[in-house]
């Protein structure tokens, strides 16, 4: 009975990973830049565009369906080419592995780094995750893979439990679990639940840490505890030098930076009317400035 339940898992795991055709990333990260922004410890949440990311955007209402740990070049692990594998990550009917960067250079990133954790944590964090390679999917639990071929309309306070469903293995791991697990073993929050209490003179936050096989990918996005990373903004964004497809580059100023209004520009243009007003019960005429440049005198008239 295991062996068939093994079998029939597998080949679910395996429909479950085929991407969808005709999906392309709406707007694809620099693939240099994001290498040389990425620090260890980051999180890279990944748009996918398999089957089972379709329904995990779906059951966490996010963009992010997948997501990584940024670990540096972890020895003895890379591909033909030499590049070295610098991320964790858990996969469906894979378990946990290491892998490239370029894996994602076609894909939709995004940058979360966790602000102020120490340089002993954060190698504690990666350590953590590169000591899990290896950590297997359980194929047998058909529950857990069932979950992903409904995309039924599910009320938004169960979609979360929805993606906790399982055996509750700790060796069967889902890539946001895994790096729950790596930023709790230093006490690090993601989204934690928090308490409050206390009287009128003092108040005090609890934190609860959430069962790690509640977090999304979404969660990092979210947390305020890391921040959002953008390579174009990081390198340097100027509007200015951008290229529209739709219309020409618009021409440059004529008038000097320092001048909004350059000598001549009036030049030919009609004189001003004379403006007449009351002051006091009295009409006064007021006109432009003669050719001296001194004004003339005003009219007044009862």
């Amino acid at each position: 009975m295991g062996f068939v339940l093994d079998t029939i898992g597998k080949l679910l795991a395996r429909y479950l990973q085929k991407e969808t055709p005709g999906t392309e990333p709406f707007a694809a990260s620099d693939p240099e830049r994001l290498r040389n922004l990425l620090q260890e410890g980051d999180v890279l949440l990944i748009e996918g565009n398999n089957r089972i990311a379709g329904i995990i955007k779906y059951l966490t209402q996010s963009t992010w369906s997948h997501s990584a740990l940024y670990v540096g070049p972890i020895e003895g692990a890379s591909e033909p080419n030499g590049e070295p594998h610098v991320l964790i990550e858990a996969y469906v009917g894979e378990g946990v592995i290491s892998a490239p960067l370029s894996k994602y250079d076609c894909y939709h990133t995004r940058i979360c780094r966790p602000v102020g954790l120490s340089f002993e944590d954060r190698n504690t964090v990666c350590r953590y995750a590169i000591n899990r390679i290896g950590f297997g999917y359980d194929t047998k639990n058909i529950v857990d893979l069932l979950r992903y071929l409904f995309p039924l309309p599910v009320p938004q306070r169960w979609r979360r439990r929805m993606l906790a469903l399982g055996s509750g293995d700790p060796t069967k791991i889902i890539c946001s679990a895994l790096l729950a697990q790596a930023f709790g073993a230093v006490r690090y929050p993601i989204l934690p639940r928090i308490t409050r209490a206390g009287s009128r003179q003092a108040r005090l936050e609890i934190l609860h840490i959430r069962d790690s096989s509640l977090y999304t990918p979404r969660d990092f996005d979210i947390s305020p505890y890391f921040e959002i990373v953008k390579p174009t903004i990081e390198y340097g964004f100027d509007y200015t030098k951008l290229h529209w497809a739709d219309k020409p580059k618009p021409p440059r100023e004529v008038a000097a930076e320092d001048d909004p209004f350059p000598e001549g520009i009036f030049e030919g243009a009609e004189a001003a009317p004379a403006l007449r007003l009351a002051v006091d019960g009295q009409v006064a005429t007021l006109a432009p400035a003669n050719e001296n440049g001194a004004a003339p005198v005003s009219e007044a008239a009862e």
